[in-house]
Order: C-alpha cells, then structure tokens, then sequence
C-alpha cells in the first residue's frame, strides 16, 4: 500500500478545534457541473466553515474521465482533493498524472497494482491525520476488481489512529450499505457515489459512522444522471448503442458536509446539500 503525506496549511487553522469539517462534492459531470462547483463552492466555504473539499472528479471532462484543464479548473474553484472510479482511466492522456504525486486524484484502491495511481493518500491538516480512500464496488459492474471489503480492511488496519473517510463508488445500494455497516466505528465516514441520484438517508451510524448511500452529482438538472435525455430515451426505446453527450442548462449541486471530532475520530454531524445553479 503506498502512504505518503500531504501537509494543508490553512490561515483559519486553529489548534483549539474540536473537529474539522470535510465537504464532499458528488461526482462532476462536464462543463454544466464544473461551473456549478465553481459558482457554489466558494459560498458554502464561507458558510459553513469548511476545512477540506473533496470532489468526485471521475467524470470531469465531457462526463468521461479527467484532463489536466479540467482538473486545474476545479482545484482553481476550491477543489483540495479527488476521487474517482471506473471512468478515470477512459482519458489516456491523464494517466501519467495519476503517478505524480503533485496532483491531488485518487483511482479506487481495489484496481490491481499495475494500473496507473494510487487508491489512498494520508493528508495532514495541522496536527490531525485524515486518510481519504477510494473503493469501487462489483455488484452489477462488470469490471475484475478486488473485493473491496478486503481492500477496505486492509486500509483501516494500516491507519488505525487517523480519521479514515471513503468514497465507496458503486452501483448497488445494498452493497454500499454493507460496507458501511462492515466499517462503522472503523472509519469516520463512507460516501457513496456513482449513480448521479443523490438520496436521502444521510445518516450516523451506531458506532460513529457518517453514511449515504449516494452524494448526488454537480450537473446538468434537465438529463438523465448527466446526459442528454433525448440520447438515454432513445436506447431504452430502440435498444441501440448510441454516444452520450452531457446534457447543458441550469445545473445542480449536490454534496454533503461531515463533522469529525478530532478526539474520537467519529462522526458528529453529516448535512446533505442540494442546491440549483443557474446560467445567468
């Protein structure tokens, strides 16, 4: 398991904190959600408080992996930190920046070691350890991964004293569930992501463990999770493989904010954000 650190000085940090605040942006969908984070992000950094910014970046570039543009665009908006999923390797141009240590994007840990980047990053902001990983789910993906509840028990022995968050990108609700359940108390939170549907069972888990079971996406509000609706009406009537293309508009924002306390490393609060962007 690779483990190195990243060390975040902020002005506003304070020794006497008594938790920090994580926002975790669903996954971004092309330009319309791009210019959602960017137009939103910097508000709720204000209101809230906000001490780290994760965004699920999977998706960044015409809704199919990321560029090196898009990637600055976004860490220019407030993006601190990137996760991912099973569109991360689409942009071949990319993959090199997954090595590099100076960019800030993680690829699920559960992807076999030959593949380009690495799974989680131990990040330090002042004296407080926060692991953020990135797990892929199998259920209904066809992709020949490792079992992400072995990898996920894996990570949690390696950093058993640090606040441990994780995107769980996958597509069954139930499996999502099961590994939160599988790591409460183990981990300050898992976040789902990946079917651009944001629910609403937010949620702390009997043992300190933040919870949904999927962030949402920032991304165009008229599509189907992100693309042209015409386009997803068309194969479900024809059953004809067509190109996706983002759909454009007013966009939304969909994230949620977790409070960790520093002490305990668990979960104290989790808020779900549901905002609309519009074009002006």
């Amino acid at each position: 398991m690779q483990n190195s650190s990243l060390i975040f000085h902020k002005s506003f940090y304070n020794k006497k904190m008594k938790s920090i605040k994580i926002l975790f942006i669903g996954d971004i969908v092309g330009k319309p959600g791009r210019r959602a984070v960017a137009g939103i992000v910097p508000d709720i950094k204000k209101e809230e408080k906000i001490d780290f910014v994760v965004a699920n970046g999977e998706n960044l570039a015409s809704g199919r992996g990321m560029t090196e543009g898009k990637y600055f665009e976004m860490i220019n908006a407030g993006v601190d930190y990137f996760t991912s999923g099973n569109h991360i390797l689409k942009n071949k141009d990319f993959l090199p920046c997954l090595d590099d240590p100076n960019y800030k994007v993680l690829r699920p840990a559960n992807y076999s070691d030959s593949v380009p980047g690495r799974g989680s990053k131990e990040i330090e902001i002042g004296d407080t350890k926060v692991v953020l990983a990135n797990l892929q789910g199998r259920v209904f993906i066809n992709e020949e991964i490792e079992d992400p509840f072995v990898i996920a028990k894996n990570i949690t022995d390696y950093h058993k004293d640090s606040i441990i968050i994780i995107d769980f990108h996958a597509e069954a609700t139930s499996e999502k569930i099961a590994l939160a359940y599988y790591l409460d108390g183990k981990v300050s939170a898992v976040l789902g992501t990946h079917t651009h549907v944001q629910t609403a069972d937010e949620r702390i888990l009997p043992k300190g463990t933040a919870f949904i079971s999927d962030v949402g996406m920032c991304g165009p509000e008229e599509s189907v999770i992100g693309v042209q609706k015409e386009i997803i009406i068309e194969k479900f009537l024809t059953q004809m493989p067509l190109s996706h293309k983002v759909a454009t508009g007013n966009s939304i924002f969909n994230a949620v904010i977790v409070e960790i306390d520093l002490v305990t490393k668990k979960a104290i609060n989790i808020k779900r954000i549901n905002r609309r962007f519009e074009i002006s």
